[in-house]
């Protein structure tokens, strides 16, 4: 049996946009995908009801392709992010092309923006990159709360890097956020093994206001087709997890989690879905509790395979806080307050 859909305001924390015209400028793009076609505001709202209780969303960059190398000699390797950074902006200002999917009235969803960003490239690179990125941002400027670099298929010693260390302090300084995308599942766990590294070294000897904040995306991708909790797998997620609880600017989006399940288990029914991720959902909220825990969809990632997955997901995470017995305030913090925390959306507060 499941719960009615909650009435606290909510954010989704993790979701992702792209027209149709800029299909081939992503890295994972292909025609027989089955995401190649436009995800827009519209598809969202199709997928979501928007419901009253929606607030917005955070946007995440969608992996355009992009050359390290030569925007670091003279910028043109940013064109595909940077043309990611100009459809945002379109949308957080409500002033949409003909044919992309939205509407100037859909500019009050979008409550923070997350592009991509050259961390490997180090600070100075890193700095030039960003002040293209408050060009083309424009009005949205104000929208651009951190950036990501994903790292789960890159290879090993990407994240402890000189270059990439030293980027981490620069965002620190600067009030930006880092979202941290690792792979346990499909990557290995010496990714989860570099992330705490990575933390590590970007932490010492920082004070604590310019230490930046890390938000973790989909409770890093475990293998959700492993139940058993003595698995040497879980059991190595299940000890990451802990060590990366111990720093305080830390972060856990409670999202991405249909991408990792075996084919039937997307397909049971919510409780199906919340009894196999029990193990898991207990020890993050263990670790992390409601109020560094945020709701997230990865939308429309969370898609594949999955008949209504906003809605299916939404309501996993209900029948989560129903469980739990978590009372008002933690549960407003994984829907909203926690994201608004993290990105620092006090014009929500």
């Amino acid at each position: 049996m499941t719960s009615s859909p909650p009435q606290y305001p909510i954010i989704d924390s993790h979701i992702h946009l792209f027209p149709s015209s800029e299909l081939e400028t992503h890295a994972w793009a292909s025609p027989s995908g089955p995401l190649y076609s436009q995800h827009s505001l519209a598809e969202y709202a199709s997928a979501t009801g928007l419901p009253p209780s929606l607030e917005g969303f955070i946007f995440l960059e969608t992996d355009r392709i992009n050359d390290l190398e030569a925007g670091a000699v003279d910028g043109s390797g940013w064109e595909m992010p940077l043309m990611e950074v100009d459809w945002m902006r379109r949308i957080a200002t409500g002033a949409p092309k003909e044919g992309e999917g939205h509407v100037a009235e859909d500019q009050k969803y979008c409550q923070g923006i997350v592009p991509w960003a050259p961390l490997p490239s180090g600070e100075v690179v890193l700095e030039k990159y960003v002040a293209e990125v408050e060009k083309r941002a424009g009005g949205a400027w104000g929208k651009v709360r951190g950036f990501r670099y994903l790292v789960q298929d890159k290879s090993r010693g990407t994240m402890l890097g000189e270059g990439f260390v030293e980027g981490l302090r620069w965002m620190g300084r600067k009030g930006f956020v880092f979202d941290l995308g690792v792979d346990q599942r499909s990557g290995g766990r010496w990714q989860l093994e570099e992330a705490v590294e990575m933390i590590e070294r970007a932490y010492e000897g920082v004070m604590e206001e310019e230490k930046v904040a890390f938000i973790i995306n989909h409770i890093c991708k475990p293998d959700l087709s492993v139940y058993n909790q003595t698995d040497p797998a879980f059991v190595a997620w299940r000890t990451a997890i802990f060590k990366l609880s111990k720093f305080n600017k830390i972060y856990m989006k409670l999202s991405g989690c249909f991408s990792e399940m075996p084919d039937q288990l997307k397909a049971g029914t919510v409780d199906d879905i919340f009894d196999a991720l029990q193990p898991y959902l207990v020890v993050i909220l263990a670790t992390f509790g409601p109020f560094r825990i945020m709701f997230g969809s990865d939308w429309p990632v969370c898609t594949v395979g999955v008949d209504n997955a906003w809605k299916k997901w939404r309501a996993v995470v209900q029948r989560f806080c129903d469980v739990a017995s978590l009372d008002q305030e933690q549960r407003i913090m994984i829907w909203s307050g926690t994201a608004i925390k993290a990105y620092n959306l006090t014009e929500l507060m």
